[in-house]
C-alpha cells in the first residue's frame, strides 16, 4: 500500500510541473489559455487606460490634470494596477502562443514570444512613468510630463508588439489549422502598430491612429482561440 501511494504521489508530482511548463501544453490548452488571457487583457486595458487614466488627464493643462488626479487618486491608482496586470497577462500570452504555433516553426514562434516579452518590459517602464506622475502631483508640470512620457514610451514600444503580430500572423497563415484570413488580419494590425511607433519617433506632434483602426485581427484571434481553439487536438500533430 505504501509503495502504491508513493507511486501515485510521484505521478502527481510529475503532472503538476508539466501543467506549469507552457512548452508542453497541447494545442487546445495553449489556445484556451491564450484566448482567456487576451480577453482579460482587453477588458483590463480598456478599463485601466480609457476608464481611469485618460479621463483624468487634460492635455496641455498641468494644473487641472494634477487636481483631477488628486481628487480621484484611487481611480488613477486602480488604472495603474490594471495596466500592470496586463503586462503579466502579456507574458502568459507569449508562452501560450509559442506552445500553439511551435509545430509550425519553433524558431519563429520563439522569436514572436520574445518580442511580446520585450514589449511587456517596455510597457512596464511606461507604467512606471504613471507611478512617477502620481508622486509628482505637487509639481503639476513635471507630473504631466511623466504622463506624456508614458504615452510616448507605450506607443514606441508598440513597434515591438507590431513585430510580434507580424510573426504571429505569418505563423497563423502557415499553420493549416487556422484560416489564412486571420493571419492576414494580424499582419495588418502589426503594420498599423509599426506605423504608429515610427510616426511617434520621427514625426513631431504625430498622433497614433493606425492601431486604433487596424486591430480587427486581434479581436478575431480572441474569438478563434476561445471558440475554434477548443476543437484542436489534445496533442500536437
Amino acid at each position: 500500500m505504501t509503495a502504491v501511494r508513493q507511486t501515485a504521489n510521484e505521478t502527481v508530482g510529475e503532472r503538476r510541473p508539466a501543467r506549469l511548463n507552457f512548452t508542453t501544453w497541447p494545442p487546445r490548452t495553449a489556445s484556451l489559455v491564450a484566448g482567456t488571457a487576451l480577453a482579460l487583457m482587453a477588458v483590463l486595458a480598456g478599463l485601466g487606460n480609457f476608464g481611469a487614466i485618460v479621463p483624468l488627464v487634460t492635455p496641455g493643462n498641468a494644473v487641472k490634470t494634477a487636481q483631477d488626479i488628486s481628487e480621484s487618486g484611487s481611480l488613477f491608482l486602480a488604472g495603474i494596477g490594471s495596466l500592470f496586470v496586463v503586462t503579466i497577462l502579456d507574458l502568459i500570452v507569449a508562452g501560450a502562443l509559442y506552445a500553439l504555433f511551435r509545430s509550425v516553426s519553433p524558431v519563429l514562434s520563439a522569436v514572436a514570444a520574445w518580442a511580446r516579452v520585450v514589449f511587456a518590459g517596455v510597457f512596464m517602464v511606461a507604467i512606471g512613468q504613471l507611478v512617477n506622475a502620481y508622486t509628482l502631483l505637487d509639481h503639476p508640470v513635471a507630473s504631466l510630463r511623466s504622463i506624456e512620457a508614458f504615452t510616448a514610451i507605450w506607443v514606441t514600444g508598440l513597434g515591438v508588439f507590431g513585430i510580434h503580430l507580424l510573426l504571429v500572423g505569418y505563423l497563423a497563415y502557415r499553420s493549416g489549422f487556422m484560416a489564412r484570413i486571420f493571419g492576414i488580419l494580424l499582419a495588418v494590425a502589426g503594420l498599423g502598430y509599426l506605423a504608429d511607433a515610427v510616426g511617434t519617433v520621427l514625426v513631431p506632434g504625430f498622433t497614433a491612429v493606425f492601431g486604433q483602426f487596424l486591430f480587427v485581427g486581434e479581436v478575431a484571434l480572441i474569438f478563434w482561440l476561445l471558440i475554434r481553439g477548443r476543437r484542436l487536438p489534445w496533442r500536437a500533430e
